[in-house]
């Protein structure tokens, strides 16, 4: 697949049912992470805020994943351990429904923890 221009082309690039998903896991984005740019990094869509990317997302074959994810944090290690992916990774079965609620949750843990690195950056 050929690098996309921006996030909108990455989606189009996809199947109804795939685009549809991605087009609810990309205002779930918007929603937990306002202010943040949208960018297309590593040819992935990728939301970024003072100056670093934050969180990915891909659509595969059979899931979509998230990049990073906090497997190891405490509050979401129960959740997550439903889902494969590796240490930084969740991959989310095409064929269930997305888990827009934890989503949310991690994309908020990940703008949180962006914003405290820039504040300790500044100290």
């Amino acid at each position: 697949m050929k690098k996309p221009a921006d996030i909108d082309a990455y989606i189009s690039g996809f199947p109804e049912d795939v685009r549809t998903k991605l087009n609810k896991l990309r205002e779930t984005f918007r929603k937990a992470a306002p202010g943040a740019a949208e960018v297309i990094s590593y040819g992935i869509p990728a939301y970024k805020m003072n100056g670093k990317d934050i969180i990915y997302f891909a659509a595969f074959k059979n899931h979509i994943g998230i990049y990073p994810a906090p497997r190891v944090v405490e509050e979401f290690k129960k959740e997550l351990v439903e889902y494969k992916g590796g240490k930084g990774t969740v991959q989310f079965p095409l064929e269930k429904e997305l888990p827009l609620g934890l989503i949310s949750r991690i994309v908020k843990f990940k703008v949180k923890e962006n914003l405290q690195k820039a504040k300790d950056k500044k100290k």
